[in-house]
């Protein structure tokens, strides 16, 4: 295919994300009032990211193991507070929370509520898939609904000059993160009455144009939902409901897009867990920050939780998540006995004893990862991350000492570093509308919706970012675009 019509295909995409709201205008380019314009770019792929028959297989069977995963880590969590599993387990995941929201998240009401949106990141490695870690509360959603509608050449409303070849098929299909959102959202309202409101804390507002996007294209086949701040919600005593201009409407359900870190900082966040307490309006994710700790795959691991994760999960399922799921472990302070080792923990073949020996391993000896386990704005976007042989060696001793001084408000883990494999792929360079060339690392997030007990792959949003970057994450410099697999034929 000739450059011109690369630069041209690139340029519709870029101008459909623009109408969208969620890519910034061009000068002189105007976007509807109503639309939330977003202010950040990205480069744009020409062609989905391109998945095997085989890792698409892999993607449809990890969801119901992901979901049985979340329900076996609640049980875990519910038999620890009762004292049927070791006390230290609740204790690791209720370390730094306020005692307020440790009781309220076990309320017998909330008891059976877990995540109804799954989101693992996931690293394609030479070796297979590696999950990096679990978003219960991700973003993303809106945006690669709109890249599954954009790319997929019978929703464009502009037909792209040159058909793909060979004919792709968008994981998920065009429509499928909006009628996916849609499904786990009516199961969730169950026999209430009112509309859904996408609540967005103040520190997510990044993401606000991309749901603003999904509340509209939900309105559109049918749901009755709004993507909202805090200061467009009025408490009654019947209930919540949305007051503005426009409207004055009882909430059923709310989508909590915010961190439950960041409760002290919600205008109203009282008000509304009083209402969810009552009953008065549901919420999903559930308010439950034991679920949303990184450090669940160091449970996962621990050899002394084996016989419960075997015996909850299905050995099978369990063996497979400990091969996806890297090895973690809890940078816990607390003194290690002499003759103890921190179990599975190995520098240069030598068993670890304590925290400090990682000081002293040689770049080559220290292939891990220290990240937040949650409840920290630093937890999530990639912030408070540190690759550990990616640093010198003094601020690698400085990032465990940090860890551990951490230990008290937010814990912090120890993961196994997995390099992922490279790719080769164009793209369009949307400041100076040049095509290029770019060897990558990629990290695929597909997304699962849960309704009637069941997931729902609803697409898969790759992110690539250049091959020198050690963290992958959203950045000016990556491709961001939805993956497909090659059309059946017949």
């Amino acid at each position: 295919m000739a450059t011109s019509d690369l630069l041209h295909r690139c340029t519709i995409i870029r101008d459909q994300l623009s109408q969208a709201g969620l890519f910034p205008s061009l000068p002189g380019q105007a976007s509807a009032p109503e639309i939330v314009t977003a202010t950040t770019t990205w480069r744009i792929a020409v062609t989905p990211f391109l998945l095997t028959n085989d890792q698409l297989d892999f993607f449809h069977r990890l969801g119901p193991q992901l979901l049985s995963f979340y329900q076996a880590l609640n049980r875990l969590y519910l038999d620890s507070v009762r004292g049927l599993q070791p006390a230290w387990v609740a204790g690791y995941l209720d370390q730094g929370k306020p005692e307020g929201l440790i009781t309220y998240s076990r309320m017998k009401r909330f008891r059976d509520q877990i995540p109804a949106v799954i989101r693992p990141d996931i690293i394609p490695t030479q070796d297979g898939m590696v999950i990096t870690e679990l978003d219960s509360v991700p973003g993303g959603i809106g945006l690669t609904g709109a890249l599954a509608e954009i790319y997929s050449a019978a929703a464009s409303p502009t037909p792209y000059p040159l058909p793909l070849a060979p004919p792709l098929e968008i994981v998920g299909g065009s429509e499928g993160m909006v009628r996916g959102f849609a499904a786990m959202v009516k199961a969730q309202l169950a026999q209430r009455t009112g509309c859904v409101a996408i609540l967005m804390s103040e520190e997510a507002k990044d993401y606000r144009p991309e749901m603003t996007w999904l509340a509209a294209r939900l309105r559109a086949i049918g749901l009755d939902a709004y993507c909202l701040e805090p200061r467009h919600i009025r408490f009654t005593e019947e209930g919540l409901r949305i007051t503005n201009e426009e409207m004055d409407q009882p909430i059923a359900l709310i989508y909590r897009f915010y961190e439950l870190f960041d409760l002290l900082n919600i205008p109203k966040s009282e008000l509304v867990q009083y209402a969810i307490k009552k009953d008065r309006v549901a919420v999903t994710p559930p308010y439950k920050p034991a679920l949303e700790e990184k450090l669940a795959f160091a449970l996962l691991h621990h050899p002394a939780l084996r016989p419960f994760w075997e015996e909850a999960l299905d050995r099978e399922v369990f063996l497979h998540l400990t091969t996806v799921m890297p090895r973690t472990w809890i940078l816990d302070p607390a003194p290690i006995p002499p003759s103890a080792t921190i179990p599975g923990l190995a520098i240069g073949g030598r068993a670890v004893m304590n925290w400090q020996d990682l000081a002293t391993a040689t770049q080559k000896e220290r292939h891990f990862v220290i990240k937040p386990s949650g409840f920290s704005e630093l937890a999530w976007g990639s912030r408070g991350v540190s690759v550990g042989h990616d640093m010198p060696q003094h601020e690698w001793a400085g990032a465990i000492d940090n860890a551990l001084a951490s230990f008290p408000r937010t814990p912090y883990i120890l993961q196994e570093f997995h390099k992922g494999r490279l790719y080769e792929l164009d793209y369009f360079d949307p400041v100076t509308g040049e095509m290029n060339r770019m060897s990558g690392r990629a990290r695929l997030s597909p997304y699962y919706f849960v309704s009637g007990g069941k997931t729902e792959l609803a697409g898969i949003l790759a992110t690539v970012c250049p091959a020198d970057k050690k963290v992958i994450h959203g950045m000016k410099d990556a491709v961001m675009v939805p993956c497909a697999v090659e059309a059946s034929k017949g």
